[in-house]
Formats: structure tokens, C-alpha cells, sequence
């Protein structure tokens, strides 16, 4: 199974980085997640619960961080048994990047991920769905966690567009100048043709 997906961040990227890496951040945000503790460097280990469809279970597992980028991207290399009901593994590629517009950074990922056991047997279409939600879940509680840590950051993000709107108010060109400008084009164009 394949997914991708970016979501605009009001932080900036060094927060997001810091937040990417914080273990308590990211087991605030993992849907079902138990525990996630450093093991070493960039390794650790998570424990959470999942269920898809009739199948329920625990998962233990190991998350590995290789090509490293501070701040701006690592892969994430993720591996987890839940016994009976199976296993799963994968990769997630995470970047993070300054905005086209505005300020805050854009997280962008794509992952790949197997899944094997009694969880591979309800279904591909089962499975994915409930990857994708997991995965929206997750970018959404980021989000919300982004706004409880730093949230003068979403304050002045949401002034932009008061402020955006007021500018392009100002410049606006009223229409008694085009009405007037399109009148002079036209007598220039009727003088020119005679």
C-alpha cells in the first residue's frame, strides 16, 4: 500500500522538526499509540493497539529515523508484531519545507507499508482505508498539538488573511478608473483609425 499527503503547519519548520522528533509529542498523536520510548539514537520503540475490521490487537514494534536532514527531512523505517493478528512494516519519507506564501512550513510525506496475518486477510481495500485514516488522524492531532504548544504562532496565522484582504482592498483599482481608462483606450483607437 502506497500513500501521500502534505499539510500546511503555522509553525515554523524548526518547531515542527523539534515536534517530528519529540517522543511524547508523537505518541500524542499516533491514533492508538501506548508508549513510544528512545531506544538509542533516532530508534525507538512503540507499542499501540489497532483494529481493523473484526481484527483487534496490540501492536510492539521499532520506528529507525535514517538520512537524517535537520530540519528538513528523514525517513522513517517502521516494523511491528501484533502476534496472532499479524504483523506490519514499511517506510515513510517526511519533509518538511519553508511555504510558496506566507510563513509556518509544509509537511509533506509519502509511505509505503505491507501488512501480513490475520490484519492482511480482511481485505486490501479494509486495510488501506483504515491506513488513510490513521494517517489523516494523525496529521490532524499534529496539528491540534502544534496549536496547544505554540499558539501564538496559529494566532498570527489567522490574522493573515484579515490583513491579506485589507491589502488587496487598498490596492484594488476602483472601477470608475477602468470605466474611465477603457473610455480614453477606445477614443485613442477611434482617433488612430480616421
Amino acid at each position: 500500500m502506497e500513500m501521500q499527503g502534505s499539510r500546511h503547519l503555522a509553525v515554523p519548520q524548526q518547531q515542527a522538526w523539534e515536534a517530528l522528533n519529540d517522543p511524547e509529542v508523537l505518541k500524542a498523536c499516533i491514533p492508538g499509540c501506548e508508549k513510544v520510548e528512545a531506544t538509542g539514537d533516532n530508534q525507538y520503540a512503540i507499542g499501540m493497539a489497532v483494529r481493523v475490521g473484526p481484527v483487534a490487537a496490540r501492536f510492539n514494534g521499532r520506528i529507525q529515523l535514517v538520512d537524517v536532514l535537520p530540519p528538513n527531512s528523514y525517513t522513517l523505517a517502521f516494523d511491528g508484531q501484533g502476534g496472532a493478528a499479524g504483523f506490519g512494516k514499511g517506510t515513510a519519507k517526511v519533509n518538511l519545507a519553508p511555504p510558496v506564501e506566507g510563513s509556518g512550513c509544509e509537511l509533506n510525506y509519502t509511505a509505503q507499508a505491507q501488512v501480513g496475518g490475520k490484519i492482511a486477510q480482511v481485505g486490501q481495500r479494509l486495510v488501506d482505508g483504515v491506513a488513510k485514516s490513521m494517517a489523516e488522524d494523525f496529521f490532524r492531532r499534529f496539528d491540534e498539538e502544534m496549536q496547544r504548544l505554540h499558539p501564538e504562532a496559529y494566532a498570527a496565522q489567522a490574522a493573515l488573511p484579515a490583513e491579506e484582504g485589507a491589502l488587496a482592498q487598498a490596492r484594488r483599482i476602483p472601477l470608475w478608473v477602468w470605466i474611465v481608462f477603457g473610455a480614453v483606450v477606445l477614443l485613442a483607437l477611434l482617433l488612430l483609425a480616421r
